[in-house]
């Protein structure tokens, strides 16, 4: 009954919104400065070729019997889809990439977008997210705070070949380079493993049938760290080095929000983040026979949304893309310059070696499984223990 009402939920209207008050401060978008004064048209464009995921209705019931609408608890899935999409933007359009309306795109960008549809056979779903959260202990309906939807990608990048990420979710506000270069480096899978799970992947988890992620090299890392900024509200001594992270090349924002009311953040202009909405209820869209997506309710097309930084609720996830080694090489010295400088309370640590009182670090790999659902979860858990379980000691 809880579910069932979502239903008949009315879209949710956004908020009005001032236009961008006259001000010389700049605006920082992922990595990019935009001044007001000169190029407020090149800042709307950016805002809006972030690929915008929102509350969907009229979708197959997930699992065959849950909701048909993520209408009421799905924004934080929705965000980190957004996050996750803006890194296979970067990986396969590059981070100037723009979109236009009724502009052709190219057939990646059409590619990057069915990994979201609302399909159980498409590898980022709504399906897949809140079906791989029962393993994560979030019934489906429930709403996941910034760490489970991290978990949740970690897991599901495993099986997503045309992709190859390595998703790296931190522990304990703890960067570790040793692990992150070994996860990335990690030897190519072997033929035989990547036959042997051919069929889930073209038949479970979405229609790519490239293996890219079977070619030796630097796998492009997707690193999110979990972070508790303050007990009740954000601590201010943290507020500097969070905007910084939003001026780094690497940036793919924030996740967070307010309680139980999640935000996609892109940038800040002041003391006032700009942030992505996902609480507006759309209807289902599917690829079309010759596989493009209609693509106009993907793109917020309107001004985005501000919010002052105090208000912001202490558990967020800092998000980062490094498509090369020398990408994460760089992402570490301007953390090392500009986030751990002379600080006497620190975001997070980054750290050269493994500590030594830690588990072992294996890299993660794609388990050899014919199924989904609760063996696909069952299966994918296995491969986590030892993570969680230090999780659980370390709190």
């Amino acid at each position: 009954s809880v579910l069932s009402r979502y239903e008949n939920q009315i879209t949710i209207l956004s908020d009005y919104l001032e236009e961008f008050p006259e001000t010389d401060e700049p605006v920082w978008i992922l990595g990019r400065q935009h001044h007001l004064s000169t190029d407020k048209s090149k800042l709307l464009l950016d805002i809006s070729a972030r690929l915008w995921f929102t509350y969907r209705r009229k979708f197959s019931p997930i699992g065959g019997t849950g909701p048909s609408s993520d209408a009421g608890w799905g924004c934080m899935l929705r965000c980190g889809q957004m996050m996750l999409a803006q890194a296979l933007i970067c990986r396969h359009l590059g981070r100037d990439w723009q979109w236009e309306k009724h502009k052709k795109q190219p057939e990646e960008y059409h590619r990057i977008l069915r990994c979201f549809l609302d399909r159980k056979d498409c590898c980022y779903s709504i399906h897949q997210m809140a079906q791989m959260g029962v393993g994560e202990g979030k019934s489906i309906g429930e709403w996941f705070g910034p760490n489970t939807v991290a978990q949740v990608l970690k897991k599901l990048a495993l099986f997503d070949e045309w992709n190859s990420l390595a998703v790296y979710v931190s522990m304990d506000n703890t960067v570790v380079i040793e692990d992150i270069k070994k996860m990335c480096w990690s030897p190519a899978q072997s033929s035989s493993v990547a036959h042997s799970s051919a069929h889930l992947h073209r038949s479970a988890l979405g229609p790519n049938k490239n293996t890219a992620g079977l070619c030796p090299g630097w796998k492009p890392l997707l690193l999110i760290i979990p972070l508790r900024l303050g007990i009740n509200h954000i601590n201010p001594v943290y507020i500097d080095a969070f905007k910084e992270c939003f001026k780094m090349p690497q940036s793919l924002g924030a996740l967070g929000g307010k309680p139980n009311n999640a935000y996609y953040f892109i940038g800040f202009l002041g003391n006032e983040l700009i942030y992505l909405d996902p609480h507006t209820t759309q209807s289902f869209v599917d690829s079309e026979e010759n596989g493009t997506v209609d693509d106009k309710s993907f793109h917020c097309q309107q001004a985005p949304h501000r919010m002052k930084i105090m208000n912001l609720d202490p558990s967020v996830a800092l998000g980062f893309f490094c498509k090369e080694e020398c990408d994460f090489d760089n992402w570490c010295s301007l953390v090392q310059k500009e986030i751990l400088k002379q600080q006497s309370l620190r975001m997070f640590e980054l750290v050269q070696k493994h500590p030594p009182h830690w588990p072992p670090f294996i890299p993660p790999t794609k388990p050899e499984v014919t199924t989904t659902g609760a063996e696909l979860i069952e299966s994918t858990d296995k491969l986590f223990e030892v993570e969680e379980e230090f999780e659980i000691l370390s709190v």
